[in-house]
This record gives C-alpha cells, structure tokens and sequence, in this order.
C-alpha cells in the first residue's frame, strides 16, 4: 500500500473523517428571531386558519408553544431550517408558533391541547389536518441537548401517512 493510500484511510477512519455523522446537540441560532412568538398574534385564529391550510394540503399542525425570552425555543426554530429537517417538516406539517408570554398568554390554549406549561417550553402538540388532537409533548423543552436525530424521528412519528390512491 502507498503512503497516499494509507493517508486516505487514516484519513476516512478517525475520528475527523467520521465528524460529519456526529450526532452533535443541537445549535443556537446565532441572532434569534425577536419575532418568533408574536404577542399580539390571536392564537385561536392561527390555529384556526392553519386547520383550513392543512385540509387542503393534507398536512398536519405543529403547535409550538413557547416565547422569543426563551433559548430552547430558539434553538427548536433553528433545527427546523436544518438541511435535513426543512423538507421533512414542510412536506408534512404547518407550524403555529403560539406565545406563552411570561407564562401568562395562551394558557386556555395550551390547556385545551394538553401542554403542560410547568414542564417548560418549548411544547408541541400534533394535530391532524382536521385540527383534531394527536398528541402532545414538552420532550423539546432542553432542545439544546437534543439532535437533529431527535427532531427527526418525532417528525417521522407524527407526519401523516400517504394515501395509497
């Protein structure tokens, strides 16, 4: 064997080669979004439009309770953009975000889908393109310790199935 060939397989074996499958936590956005959670938004009438949007495109709703104060809610946004979550994401699912404020907005909202706020945000509910409930979760509530691989596999869990027509 060659020296440029062991290099190559140095090189392709250690763990600077293996690097790019790391399944490292996930990043904070570098200029958050003071926006992300708007307080004047009307939560009902989101969540309401993104019911008639999901009928028609046969997706289904993400509700992502939280507020702009909070990192992992960050973070979460930010993993949504990733290369490997996007298309996933916005093939299957709508995103409302819905602000918690400082856990003094929404909480009729977050009750009625079953998000227990004193776990932390942020917190997800599913629901079906009909604006039924599926589930909930506050499992992304320490985004920063998640993976893409976390985000990936709740994704899969919950998009909807394919019609077979």
């Amino acid at each position: 064997m060659t020296v440029p060939r062991i290099l190559v397989l140095l090189l392709a074996f250690s763990p600077l080669g293996f690097s790019q499958w790391v399944n490292k936590p996930l990043d904070a956005p570098a200029n958050p979004n003071p926006h992300l959670y708007e307080a004047n938004a009307n939560a009902r009438h989101d969540i309401s439009q993104a019911i008639v949007t999901a009928a028609k495109s046969h997706k289904r709703i993400l509700l992502v309770f939280g507020g702009n104060w909070c990192i992992d809610c960050h973070i979460l946004d930010k993993a949504f953009h990733q290369p490997r979550i996007a298309p996933l994401l916005n093939n299957n699912f709508l995103v409302v975000h819905v602000d918690v404020g400082e856990y003094t907005r929404n909480l009729d909202v977050a009750a009625k889908y079953r998000i227990d706020l004193k776990k932390g945000v942020p917190a997800i509910a599913v629901l079906d393109q009909h604006g039924a409930f599926l589930y909930s979760t506050t499992e992304f509530e320490k985004a920063r310790v998640l993976t893409e691989d976390d985000v990936v596999q709740f994704l899969d869990r919950w998009k909807p199935a394919k019609s077979s027509s």
